[in-house]
C-alpha cells in the first residue's frame, strides 16, 4: 500500500474485494470467515480480527507492516471518536509510546 487510506478498515476491505473482482463468499473463504461475518466487517458492524491480517496481506499481496499500521490506526481513530476525545489525545498517546519504547516496558 503506497498511500494511507481515508476510509474505515471494513470499507477498505470491501474496496479491495471489488477491485479484485471477488465475491463476498470467495473472499470470506480465503480469510477463513463465513460471508455473513465478512459482510458485517465490510459494513462496520463487526471488527476485523487482527489474527487474519496476514491472510488479508497474502490474498491482496499487501505489505504487512503497512496493513498493520492501517489496522491499528483505525482502532485508535474509532476509540477517539467514540469517546469524543480531542486531538490532544493523539499527541499525548505519541508521547506515551515514546516513553514505553524508552523504558522497554511490557504492557499487561
Amino acid at each position: 500500500m503506497t498511500s494511507q487510506m481515508k476510509e474505515i478498515f471494513g470499507e477498505y476491505i470491501k474496496r479491495l474485494r471489488k477491485e479484485n473482482e471477488l465475491t463476498l463468499t470467495q473472499l470470506a473463504a480465503k480469510l477463513d470467515l463465513d460471508s455473513a461475518n465478512l459482510s458485517k466487517i465490510e459494513n462496520n458492524k463487526r471488527e476485523f480480527d487482527e489474527k487474519r491480517l496476514h491472510l488479508l496481506a497474502e490474498v491482496f499481496n499487501l505489505d504487512i507492516a503497512s496493513l498493520r499500521t492501517e489496522f491499528f490506526s483505525d482502532i485508535i481513530a474509532k476509540k477517539i471518536y467514540e469517546n469524543n476525545c480531542n486531538n490532544e489525545t493523539l499527541i499525548l498517546a505519541e508521547q506515551k509510546v515514546e516513553y514505553l519504547k524508552s523504558k522497554k516496558l511490557t504492557i499487561i
